[in-house]
């Protein structure tokens, strides 16, 4: 994918991010490791995210793409993995839209 093309969700997220780290980008991968109730995506969706944002694959379906892509940035620039919760306990679970009673914890790591 060159820097020029816009993202595509829909495009293999590990294809992406192969293609980016031989670009030199920083590359994060967002993986749902496990989900409760009525979830968008089941354990195991990933997400790419490169270091301008662009981002390769679904975590959720566009529910919390956007605050996923936030900690991958965070993850780029600090090379410290995290486990992001989403749920309808959580304040931010209906901010990112879950609110279908749905529950998805997803660990997101740099790529090397």
């Amino acid at each position: 994918m060159l820097a020029s093309e816009p993202t595509r969700p829909d495009r293999d997220p590990l294809d992406a991010a192969l293609t980016w780290l031989s670009n030199g980008h920083k590359v994060a991968l967002a993986t749902v490791v496990r989900t409760w109730g009525s979830a968008p995506r089941q354990a195991g969706s990933q997400m790419a995210v490169r270091d301008d944002g662009d981002f390769a694959g679904s975590v959720s379906g566009g529910c919390i793409e956007g605050a996923v892509i936030e900690a991958a940035q965070d993850v780029m620039n600090t090379n410290v993995p995290r486990k992001l919760d989403f749920g309808v306990s959580d304040a931010d679970a209906w901010a990112v839209g879950l609110a279908c009673g749905g529950r998805i914890e997803v660990f997101v790591e740099a790529v090397r």
